[in-house]
């Protein structure tokens, strides 16, 4: 055993743990185990009842053990008595399929196969609010084009730079800090690394970002649309492969077409080619679609896309490529799981580079306003049950992630849609009332 949590506990004097997973709907669940029994915890794991989870389980499956990754250990750094860890689920002696941290460990096992791992950041938005979610918690916040708003930014010093302490303490590099395009919203980058390690830091902090917000008298949410009349919450990926030693970026080409290789584009093909299906993971709340098929907002530009399309360093585009090696998928949202972003990133990839794939020709077109100009362009999915429909019929995700997995995650997440659709808005009523 390369790390022996007892020992850790030990020599750095914690007291508990936190044996945690994230669920379909990207809920992260924990159980507090003492210091004492993280022994035995680290063999056989703690055991949850999956039904109770968003895990499409019965009353009547079996116990579900979630055996922490050692290598994943977190100490709080608001509280240094507390580790946390993120585990991954078993039951009746086999790893839970659909379990969002299986789903990506098993892409990155094929990715292995061919010499290749893949390593990626995130670049994660979310709002400030009052704590009953009526309002932005900053009443000064406003100006209509907010964005690095350094006043703004520094009413908020308090729970941003203690959330920044946080990610210099545990050694993630943070590298800067901004108040977005919304009044209200800020987004926090860290430097990118292996894909299991930024999604583990991208489940960690979200808690701790929540965490910090309401111990600061504030609320944090990622929600991917919370105000309909501004810019709502992103979560922007870049992305490349490198070999096997992570050593060299197999994406970086100098004499390529804005410095990227063919294996590069055949990648990015494969990305574009399940790019509907991939809202499904992507974008995986109703409210999702407030944000990807947004009108204008306060600020003038809604930075989100419409359409299934790439550019160079145009930020109006589903795929933009802002320098060599690398290119940023705009897509997915701040509900977006973090294991299934990449998980869906690298099974699109793979597939696109065994099928050699061809994203086709990159537009120069500022999509907010010459959109129209393209032809035959893919429009993305208006609502959660379009983009469900495409995820669940789309022969190259069931094949990667799983035919199972696939239909656990359509049959929950088809469960938020139904809840929805049994929902009456004021909206409808008044439009409606008197037909």
């Amino acid at each position: 055993m390369a790390i022996d949590l007892a020992k850790v506990a030990k020599d750095k004097k914690l007291r508990f743990f936190l044996i945690s997973f994230v669920d379909l709907y990207g809920v992260l669940r924990a159980k507090l185990v003492p210091a004492p029994a993280i022994g035995e915890m680290q063999k056989a794991g703690a055991g949850f009842a999956g039904f109770a989870t968003h895990l499409d389980m019965t009353p009547a499956d079996s116990d579900m053990f979630a055996v922490p990754d050692p290598e994943s250990l977190v100490v709080l750094p608001w509280d240094g008595q507390v580790g946390w860890l993120a585990g991954d689920l078993w039951m009746d002696g086999k790893e839970v399929e659909a379990a969002p941290r299986a789903m990506l460990k098993r892409q990155i096992a094929q990715a292995a196969k061919q010499g290749w791992r893949m390593k990626t950041g995130v670049e994660c938005e979310f709002f400030l609010i009052q704590p009953d979610g009526g309002a932005i918690s900053d009443p000064r916040d406003l100006q209509a084009k907010p964005c690095y708003d350094q006043a703004a930014l520094m009413r908020r010093y308090p729970v941003i730079s203690e959330i920044l302490d946080g990610m210099l303490g545990l050694g993630w590099k943070p590298y800067q800090t901004d108040h977005e395009d919304a009044n209200g919203q800020f987004e926090m980058n860290w430097e990118y690394d292996d894909c299991l390690v930024t999604a583990d830091r991208h489940v960690f902090f979200k808690y701790m970002v929540k965490a910090l917000a309401e111990k600061h008298g504030a609320r944090a949410t990622f929600m991917p649309k919370p105000f309909t009349n501004l810019t709502g919450n992103g979560c922007h990926a870049h992305v490349s492969l490198w070999d096997k030693t992570g050593a060299k970026n197999l994406f970086l080409d100098a004499k390529g077409e804005l410095g990227l290789s063919s294996l590069a584009y055949r990648f990015l093909g494969g990305v574009i080619h399940s790019a509907e299906a991939l809202c499904a993971l992507f974008n995986p709340t109703v409210n999702s679609y407030k944000r990807i098929n947004a009108p204008v907002t306060t600020s003038g530009a809604t930075w989100s896309p419409n359409a299934v399309t790439f550019g160079g360093n145009n930020r109006t585009h589903m795929v933009r490529i802002p320098d060599v090696g690398r290119f940023e998928l705009r897509l997915a949202d701040g509900a977006v799981n973090p294991y299934l972003l990449q998980a869906g990133l690298l099974a699109a990839g793979l597939d696109g580079i065994a099928q050699g794939r061809d994203p086709g020709k990159r537009s120069d077109l500022n999509m907010y306003t010459e959109g129209h100009k393209l032809k035959g362009v893919r429009r993305l999915p208006l609502n959660l049950l379009d983009a469900l429909r495409q995820f669940g019929a789309s022969k190259v995700l069931r094949q990667a992630l799983g035919a199972s997995a696939v239909d656990s995650y359509v049959k929950v997440k088809l469960e938020d849609w139904d809840a929805h659709q049994r929902h009456l808005s004021a909206f409808e009523f008044q439009r409606t009332v008197d037909c």
